[in-house]
């Protein structure tokens, strides 16, 4: 290694794209092309930073399979940052092996990092926690232990465990301090900003409070039967009943927490269970049919007493009822939420990490984009969407499970 391409290659680990450039800009051998990508990438120039890495990769002869296995692993993190969550994961695999085969012990767990954090962002939060728990960070140098904690951190945060994500920020900033890389202690402080952000909205009685994540832990650890809006569920006593395949349900069963101690009416829960303004013998028959069906689900945890005018939640064990809701509701929320890291994203791997088809998500970007709520950058296949981080707005803490039809 000549000494302009190890001085470059100093500049990038210290979180200097420009200086890097400086001493590399001009140069078309395989190295600099690397270290040209990387820059690029640092920049936020993410297209012309793969151009450049897979330029960079064939240019490394047959005999160099470190040198093109960093180079996919560059590529790679790029892809992640550019939110293309549909990279290939056989070849962050092949590289990651290959890497760990000649002894380059970093890039193979930076590897698998990356692997895990990509898990994260497509929801797969127990594989992340799986994945990350055969991770051994204390021999890691600084920015691979930050790393490593911003990732135990994530999945505390859409775990609801406050205190472990608390825990774990504080572990990440100082690796981040020691490790001296600006753009690493930025991610550090965003991840702080999140926890401290608001998570949900608190409703009881017709009175709102708005909560952040360690309300909502204590919440789903307290007495009350919580009727979860924002992972659409019911929890009660340490049990969860899930309720994201069954919206009807959910629907009923939210309109009575909110309604609790009194009961609903009737036509009200039409209204809102089966989306329509018109009422006959038909949907009064189909009410008391899925009354029935929630009515089973929630035995052990709460009775649903018909009444005079309409229907009752009535607890067994619980002290109460709370309807626990996102912070503002927003139609397409889940999608706002993804865009809030400020990241730009593809429809396409909007549709991945939300888990439902592309043209969904592309019907709730139209409509979001006609609100002026998000904004497109780009044509065709290479069109992103993006957003500013929006106050009060629902995180990615609570992101719901996707419901049929949305």
């Amino acid at each position: 290694m000549d000494a302009l391409i190890a001085a470059a290659a100093r500049a990038l680990a210290a979180g200097d794209p420009l200086g890097a450039l400086g001493r590399v800009a001009l140069r078309d051998d395989a190295p600099a092309l690397a270290l040209r990508g990387i820059a690029m990438a640092q920049l936020d120039d993410y297209p012309r930073a793969r151009e450049l890495l897979r330029r960079a990769a064939r240019a490394f002869g047959p005999r160099e399979a470190v040198a093109r296995a960093r180079c996919v692993l560059a590529e790679a993190e790029v892809a992640l940052a550019s939110r293309d969550l549909a990279w290939p994961e056989h070849a962050l695999e092949t590289a990651q092996a290959t890497l760990a085969a000649h002894g380059d012990r970093a890039n193979a767990a930076h590897a698998r990092y990356l692997a895990i954090r990509r898990l994260l962002l497509l929801g797969r939060i127990d594989e992340a926690a799986r994945a990350l728990d055969r991770l051994d960070a204390a021999r890691s140098p600084p920015p691979l232990r930050a790393i490593h904690e911003l990732l135990q951190a994530g999945i505390a945060m859409r775990r609801v465990q406050a205190r472990a994500a608390h825990a774990a920020l504080e572990r990440a900033t100082e690796a981040a301090r020691r490790a001296g890389i600006p753009a690493l202690e930025a991610e550090v402080e965003g991840a702080a900003r999140l926890l401290a952000a608001p998570a949900a909205r608190r409703v009881a009685q017709g009175v709102e409070q708005t909560l952040r994540l360690h309300e909502v832990e204590a919440l789903l650890a307290s007495t009350a039967l919580v009727v979860d809006a924002c992972r659409h569920a019911v929890h009660a006593g340490g049990s969860v009943l899930p309720l994201a395949t069954r919206p009807v349900l959910f629907a009923l069963a939210r309109a009575l927490g909110e309604a609790w101690p009194h009961d609903a009416p009737r036509d009200a829960l039409i209204r809102r269970a089966f989306r329509t303004g018109y009422i006959d013998a038909t949907h009064r028959a189909r009410l008391r049919v899925e009354i029935g069906r929630l009515r089973a689900l929630l035995r052990q945890v709460a009775e649903v007493r018909a009444t005079r005018h309409g229907f009752v939640l009535l607890p067994r064990h619980a002290t109460g009822v709370v309807v626990l809701a996102r912070p503002v509701e927003e139609p397409h929320a889940a999608v706002l939420a993804l865009l809030a890291d400020g990241e730009a994203w593809s429809s396409s791997a909007l549709a991945l990490a939300l888990g439902t088809s592309q043209r969904t998500v592309q019907r709730a970007l139209d409509a979001l984009a006609a609100a002026g709520k998000v904004q497109p950058l780009g044509c065709g296949r290479a069109r992103r969407w993006s957003t500013p981080p929006l106050p009060g707005l629902a995180t990615m803490l609570l992101l719901p499970a996707p419901l049929p039809g949305d």
